[in-house]
Protein backbone atom coordinates (compact mmCIF):
# COMPACT_ATOMS: atom_id res chain seq x y z
CA UNK A 1 0.00 0.00 0.00
CA UNK A 2 1.21 3.38 -0.72
CA UNK A 3 1.14 6.05 2.27
CA UNK A 4 1.33 9.51 1.37
CA UNK A 5 5.34 10.77 1.84
CA UNK A 6 5.02 13.96 0.25
CA UNK A 7 2.98 16.85 1.58
CA UNK A 8 2.15 20.38 0.78
CA UNK A 9 2.41 23.64 2.73
CA UNK A 10 -0.49 24.89 4.50
CA UNK A 11 -2.48 27.67 2.82
CA UNK A 12 -1.38 31.18 3.90
CA UNK A 13 -3.31 33.87 4.72
CA UNK A 14 -3.51 35.52 1.77
CA UNK A 15 -1.96 32.86 -0.33
CA UNK A 16 -3.03 31.72 -3.82
CA UNK A 17 -5.55 29.48 -5.58
CA UNK A 18 -4.61 28.28 -8.95
CA UNK A 19 -7.31 26.73 -10.41
CA UNK A 20 -7.54 24.29 -13.43
CA UNK A 21 -10.25 22.37 -15.08
CA UNK A 22 -9.39 19.03 -16.02
CA UNK A 23 -12.78 17.15 -16.40
CA UNK A 24 -16.50 19.56 -17.53
CA UNK A 25 -15.88 22.99 -18.85
CA UNK A 26 -17.99 26.08 -16.59
CA UNK A 27 -21.96 26.61 -18.09
CA UNK A 28 -22.29 30.13 -16.82
CA UNK A 29 -19.41 32.43 -16.42
CA UNK A 30 -21.16 33.74 -13.40
CA UNK A 31 -20.53 30.78 -11.75
CA UNK A 32 -17.34 31.38 -12.03
CA UNK A 33 -17.38 34.33 -11.04
CA UNK A 34 -18.85 33.62 -7.39
CA UNK A 35 -16.30 30.87 -6.79
CA UNK A 36 -13.41 33.72 -7.38
CA UNK A 37 -15.70 35.96 -5.30
CA UNK A 38 -15.70 33.86 -2.55
CA UNK A 39 -11.79 33.08 -1.98
CA UNK A 40 -11.58 36.62 -2.86
CA UNK A 41 -13.98 37.11 0.57
CA UNK A 42 -11.51 34.66 2.43
CA UNK A 43 -8.63 37.04 2.08
CA UNK A 44 -7.49 34.73 -0.59
CA UNK A 45 -6.48 35.71 -4.31
CA UNK A 46 -7.44 33.29 -7.65
CA UNK A 47 -5.78 32.20 -10.77
CA UNK A 48 -7.14 30.52 -13.45
CA UNK A 49 -4.81 27.99 -15.40
CA UNK A 50 -4.72 29.45 -19.42
CA UNK A 51 -7.15 27.31 -20.21
CA UNK A 52 -9.37 26.89 -17.44
CA UNK A 53 -12.26 28.57 -19.39
CA UNK A 54 -12.03 26.29 -22.37
CA UNK A 55 -14.64 24.56 -23.69
CA UNK A 56 -15.00 21.01 -26.26
CA UNK A 57 -18.35 19.53 -25.65
CA UNK A 58 -18.60 17.84 -22.58
CA UNK A 59 -15.27 18.59 -21.31
CA UNK A 60 -12.72 21.53 -20.85
CA UNK A 61 -10.91 21.63 -23.52
CA UNK A 62 -7.79 19.52 -25.37
CA UNK A 63 -6.78 16.96 -22.64
CA UNK A 64 -3.06 18.25 -23.25
CA UNK A 65 -3.78 21.84 -22.20
CA UNK A 66 -5.82 20.43 -19.41
CA UNK A 67 -2.72 18.48 -17.97
CA UNK A 68 -0.73 21.37 -18.91
CA UNK A 69 -2.62 23.31 -16.74
CA UNK A 70 -2.47 21.21 -13.75
CA UNK A 71 1.77 20.78 -14.19
CA UNK A 72 2.01 24.59 -14.99
CA UNK A 73 -0.07 25.85 -11.47
CA UNK A 74 2.08 22.86 -9.83
CA UNK A 75 5.37 24.45 -10.72
CA UNK A 76 4.50 27.80 -10.18
CA UNK A 77 5.70 29.13 -7.03
CA UNK A 78 3.27 31.65 -6.58
CA UNK A 79 0.72 28.93 -6.56
CA UNK A 80 -0.22 27.73 -2.92
CA UNK A 81 -3.12 25.60 -3.77
CA UNK A 82 -4.60 23.51 -6.95
CA UNK A 83 -7.49 23.57 -7.23
CA UNK A 84 -9.90 21.56 -9.61
CA UNK A 85 -12.79 23.96 -11.39
CA UNK A 86 -15.01 21.23 -10.90
CA UNK A 87 -15.56 17.12 -11.58
CA UNK A 88 -17.75 16.01 -14.13
CA UNK A 89 -16.20 14.53 -16.76
CA UNK A 90 -12.77 13.75 -18.62
CA UNK A 91 -9.73 13.96 -15.66
CA UNK A 92 -8.65 10.39 -16.79
CA UNK A 93 -8.15 11.69 -20.09
CA UNK A 94 -5.76 14.30 -18.98
CA UNK A 95 -3.86 11.75 -16.68
CA UNK A 96 -1.11 10.92 -19.27
CA UNK A 97 -0.22 14.00 -19.97
CA UNK A 98 0.63 14.84 -16.40
CA UNK A 99 4.18 15.42 -15.71
CA UNK A 100 4.33 13.26 -12.25
CA UNK A 101 8.38 14.67 -11.81
CA UNK A 102 7.15 18.52 -11.66
CA UNK A 103 4.15 17.50 -9.28
CA UNK A 104 6.65 15.73 -7.11
CA UNK A 105 9.12 18.48 -7.01
CA UNK A 106 6.49 20.93 -6.59
CA UNK A 107 4.48 19.23 -3.68
CA UNK A 108 1.07 21.75 -2.77
CA UNK A 109 -2.55 20.40 -1.78
CA UNK A 110 -4.37 19.32 -4.57
CA UNK A 111 -8.21 19.37 -4.25
CA UNK A 112 -11.56 18.37 -6.14
CA UNK A 113 -14.04 15.84 -6.03
CA UNK A 114 -16.01 13.03 -8.02
CA UNK A 115 -14.59 12.98 -10.93
CA UNK A 116 -11.62 14.34 -9.59
CA UNK A 117 -10.89 10.79 -8.21
CA UNK A 118 -9.02 9.37 -11.38
CA UNK A 119 -6.67 12.50 -10.35
CA UNK A 120 -6.20 11.76 -7.29
CA UNK A 121 -5.29 7.79 -7.17
CA UNK A 122 -2.75 8.80 -10.37
CA UNK A 123 -0.81 11.50 -8.73
CA UNK A 124 -0.82 9.83 -5.22
CA UNK A 125 0.61 6.32 -6.56
CA UNK A 126 2.97 8.24 -9.07
CA UNK A 127 4.11 10.89 -6.28
CA UNK A 128 3.11 9.73 -3.16
CA UNK A 129 1.26 13.52 -2.35
CA UNK A 130 -1.31 13.39 0.17
CA UNK A 131 -4.45 15.48 -1.74
CA UNK A 132 -7.78 16.22 -0.60
CA UNK A 133 -11.23 15.10 -1.75
CA UNK A 134 -13.62 18.59 -1.52
CA UNK A 135 -15.40 20.80 -3.34
CA UNK A 136 -13.32 22.53 -6.54
CA UNK A 137 -13.86 26.42 -7.76
CA UNK A 138 -17.97 26.05 -8.72
CA UNK A 139 -18.47 24.30 -5.79
CA UNK A 140 -17.39 27.02 -3.17
CA UNK A 141 -19.14 29.22 -5.09
CA UNK A 142 -22.62 27.53 -5.12
CA UNK A 143 -25.07 29.18 -3.39
CA UNK A 144 -26.66 25.39 -2.61
CA UNK A 145 -22.82 24.70 -0.87
CA UNK A 146 -23.18 24.93 2.91
CA UNK A 147 -21.13 27.11 5.23
CA UNK A 148 -20.52 23.54 6.87
CA UNK A 149 -18.75 22.22 3.57
CA UNK A 150 -16.99 26.29 2.83
CA UNK A 151 -15.45 26.16 6.46
CA UNK A 152 -14.35 22.32 6.45
CA UNK A 153 -12.32 22.58 2.95
CA UNK A 154 -10.64 26.06 4.47
CA UNK A 155 -9.93 24.03 7.86
CA UNK A 156 -8.07 21.39 5.84
CA UNK A 157 -6.30 23.75 3.92
CA UNK A 158 -5.15 25.52 6.47
CA UNK A 159 -4.25 23.23 8.87
CA UNK A 160 -4.01 19.31 7.26
CA UNK A 161 -7.81 17.94 8.35
CA UNK A 162 -6.11 16.11 11.31
CA UNK A 163 -8.59 14.79 13.97
CA UNK A 164 -12.15 13.13 13.87
CA UNK A 165 -13.69 13.85 10.44
CA UNK A 166 -17.33 15.74 11.62
CA UNK A 167 -20.64 13.98 11.60
CA UNK A 168 -23.45 15.51 9.39
CA UNK A 169 -24.63 18.42 11.27
CA UNK A 170 -28.09 17.66 10.03
CA UNK A 171 -28.33 13.99 10.80
CA UNK A 172 -25.20 12.81 12.72
CA UNK A 173 -26.32 9.00 12.59
CA UNK A 174 -23.85 7.06 10.53
CA UNK A 175 -24.54 2.82 10.61
CA UNK A 176 -21.83 0.32 11.26
CA UNK A 177 -22.21 -2.53 8.80
CA UNK A 178 -19.24 -4.18 10.25
CA UNK A 179 -17.88 -3.29 13.55
CA UNK A 180 -14.00 -3.20 14.52
CA UNK A 181 -10.63 -0.78 14.55
CA UNK A 182 -8.58 -0.16 12.08
CA UNK A 183 -5.53 1.67 11.45
CA UNK A 184 -4.15 2.55 7.85
CA UNK A 185 -3.81 5.00 4.75
CA UNK A 186 -7.10 6.28 3.49
CA UNK A 187 -7.61 6.01 0.30
CA UNK A 188 -10.59 6.38 -2.59
CA UNK A 189 -12.95 8.65 -4.21
CA UNK A 190 -15.99 7.96 -6.31
CA UNK A 191 -16.88 4.51 -6.59
CA UNK A 192 -17.38 4.74 -10.30
CA UNK A 193 -13.95 6.48 -10.89
CA UNK A 194 -12.46 4.24 -8.65
CA UNK A 195 -13.76 1.05 -11.13
CA UNK A 196 -12.61 2.67 -14.19
CA UNK A 197 -8.94 2.70 -13.28
CA UNK A 198 -9.13 -0.86 -13.55
CA UNK A 199 -6.65 -2.13 -15.92
CA UNK A 200 -5.05 1.75 -16.56
CA UNK A 201 -1.26 1.95 -15.42
CA UNK A 202 -3.14 3.60 -12.33
CA UNK A 203 -5.16 0.89 -11.30
CA UNK A 204 -6.64 1.77 -8.21
CA UNK A 205 -3.90 -0.28 -5.48
CA UNK A 206 -5.90 -1.41 -1.91
CA UNK A 207 -3.69 -3.37 -0.08
CA UNK A 208 -3.68 -2.39 3.68
CA UNK A 209 -5.79 0.37 2.63
CA UNK A 210 -8.78 1.98 4.18
CA UNK A 211 -11.33 2.45 1.08
CA UNK A 212 -13.13 5.15 0.96
CA UNK A 213 -15.70 5.74 -1.54
CA UNK A 214 -19.10 7.69 -2.36
CA UNK A 215 -20.99 7.93 -5.45
CA UNK A 216 -23.91 9.99 -7.24
CA UNK A 217 -26.97 9.03 -9.16
CA UNK A 218 -25.77 5.34 -9.14
CA UNK A 219 -28.65 3.09 -9.08
CA UNK A 220 -28.08 -0.20 -6.84
CA UNK A 221 -27.85 -2.75 -9.66
CA UNK A 222 -24.54 -0.51 -10.94
CA UNK A 223 -23.01 -0.22 -7.74
CA UNK A 224 -23.38 -4.12 -7.21
CA UNK A 225 -21.35 -4.47 -10.44
CA UNK A 226 -19.09 -2.39 -9.61
CA UNK A 227 -18.32 -3.87 -6.17
CA UNK A 228 -18.46 -7.29 -7.58
CA UNK A 229 -15.68 -6.49 -10.42
CA UNK A 230 -13.53 -4.63 -7.53
CA UNK A 231 -14.21 -8.15 -5.51
CA UNK A 232 -13.52 -10.67 -8.21
CA UNK A 233 -10.25 -8.37 -9.35
CA UNK A 234 -8.84 -8.95 -6.02
CA UNK A 235 -8.73 -5.68 -4.96
CA UNK A 236 -10.93 -6.15 -2.20
CA UNK A 237 -9.05 -8.89 -0.62
CA UNK A 238 -6.58 -6.73 1.37
CA UNK A 239 -8.67 -3.71 2.34
CA UNK A 240 -8.31 -3.16 6.30
CA UNK A 241 -11.51 -1.01 6.39
CA UNK A 242 -14.00 0.53 4.76
CA UNK A 243 -15.89 4.31 4.89
CA UNK A 244 -18.94 4.53 3.03
CA UNK A 245 -19.73 8.31 2.64
CA UNK A 246 -22.82 9.65 0.92
CA UNK A 247 -24.53 7.45 -1.52
CA UNK A 248 -26.60 10.46 -3.10
CA UNK A 249 -29.72 9.81 -4.96
CA UNK A 250 -28.67 5.90 -5.45
CA UNK A 251 -31.39 4.05 -3.99
CA UNK A 252 -34.09 2.26 -6.69
CA UNK A 253 -36.68 5.09 -5.94
CA UNK A 254 -34.12 7.95 -6.83
CA UNK A 255 -34.20 7.88 -11.04
CA UNK A 256 -36.77 9.98 -12.71
CA UNK A 257 -37.95 6.84 -14.77
CA UNK A 258 -37.62 4.14 -12.24
CA UNK A 259 -35.16 1.54 -11.46
CA UNK A 260 -36.22 -1.88 -10.55
CA UNK A 261 -36.99 -2.66 -7.14
CA UNK A 262 -35.14 -5.42 -6.23
CA UNK A 263 -31.96 -4.60 -3.16
CA UNK A 264 -31.79 -1.26 -1.78
CA UNK A 265 -28.22 0.93 -1.91
CA UNK A 266 -27.71 -0.20 1.79
CA UNK A 267 -28.46 -3.96 0.90
CA UNK A 268 -25.85 -3.93 -1.98
CA UNK A 269 -22.88 -2.67 0.48
CA UNK A 270 -24.41 -5.44 3.11
CA UNK A 271 -24.08 -8.16 0.59
CA UNK A 272 -20.63 -6.94 -0.22
CA UNK A 273 -18.85 -5.33 2.24
CA UNK A 274 -19.83 -7.48 5.80
CA UNK A 275 -18.31 -10.70 4.69
CA UNK A 276 -14.83 -8.59 4.12
CA UNK A 277 -14.35 -9.69 7.55
CA UNK A 278 -13.11 -5.70 8.11
CA UNK A 279 -14.75 -2.45 9.79
CA UNK A 280 -17.62 -0.84 7.78
CA UNK A 281 -19.05 2.41 7.97
CA UNK A 282 -21.55 4.23 6.62
CA UNK A 283 -23.40 7.79 5.99
CA UNK A 284 -20.14 9.89 7.43
CA UNK A 285 -20.97 13.50 5.39
CA UNK A 286 -18.07 12.64 2.64
CA UNK A 287 -19.44 12.56 -1.76
CA UNK A 288 -22.06 14.39 -3.11
CA UNK A 289 -24.84 14.82 -0.51
CA UNK A 290 -25.79 18.11 0.92
CA UNK A 291 -22.69 18.22 3.17
CA UNK A 292 -19.03 17.50 2.43
CA UNK A 293 -16.57 17.44 4.83
CA UNK A 294 -13.17 17.77 2.60
CA UNK A 295 -11.41 14.94 3.23
CA UNK A 296 -7.08 14.15 3.10
CA UNK A 297 -6.23 11.19 0.97
CA UNK A 298 -3.35 9.42 1.37
CA UNK A 299 -2.91 9.50 5.20
CA UNK A 300 -3.03 7.01 7.77
CA UNK A 301 -6.84 7.02 9.27
CA UNK A 302 -8.12 5.23 12.11
CA UNK A 303 -11.69 3.61 11.70
CA UNK A 304 -13.77 2.72 14.96
CA UNK A 305 -17.06 1.34 13.06
CA UNK A 306 -18.26 0.46 16.94
CA UNK A 307 -17.78 4.02 18.16
CA UNK A 308 -18.90 5.33 14.59
CA UNK A 309 -15.74 7.51 14.15
CA UNK A 310 -12.95 8.08 11.25
CA UNK A 311 -10.01 10.21 12.66
CA UNK A 312 -7.51 11.58 10.42
CA UNK A 313 -4.26 10.44 12.71
CA UNK A 314 -1.77 12.32 10.07
CA UNK A 315 -2.09 15.57 8.68
CA UNK A 316 -2.38 16.19 4.88
CA UNK A 317 0.17 19.19 4.77
CA UNK A 318 3.95 19.60 6.49
CA UNK A 319 2.73 21.46 9.71
CA UNK A 320 5.51 20.80 11.21
CA UNK A 321 8.02 22.77 7.99
CA UNK A 322 8.98 19.70 6.30
CA UNK A 323 7.42 18.38 2.83
CA UNK A 324 8.29 14.97 3.21
CA UNK A 325 7.57 12.51 6.13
Amino acid sequence: MIAARLFGRPLPDGGTIGVAAPASPYENRSDVLRGVEWWESQGYKVTLGDHALARDDFVAGDARDRAGDLNALFADPDVDVVQCLQGGYGSAQAIPHLDFDVIAANPKPFVGFSDITALHIAIRQRTGLATFYGNGLLGVGDRETTEFSKERLLAVLRGGGAGEVPENPDDPFARTIRGGTVTAPLVGGCLWLLMQTMGTPWEIELDGAILFFEDYYLPPYQADGILTQLALAGKLTGVRGVVVGDMEKCDWGDHPHGWPRTRSIEDVLEVHLEPLGVPVLYKLPLGHGKHLAALPLGVTATLDADARTLTVDMPGLATGGEEER
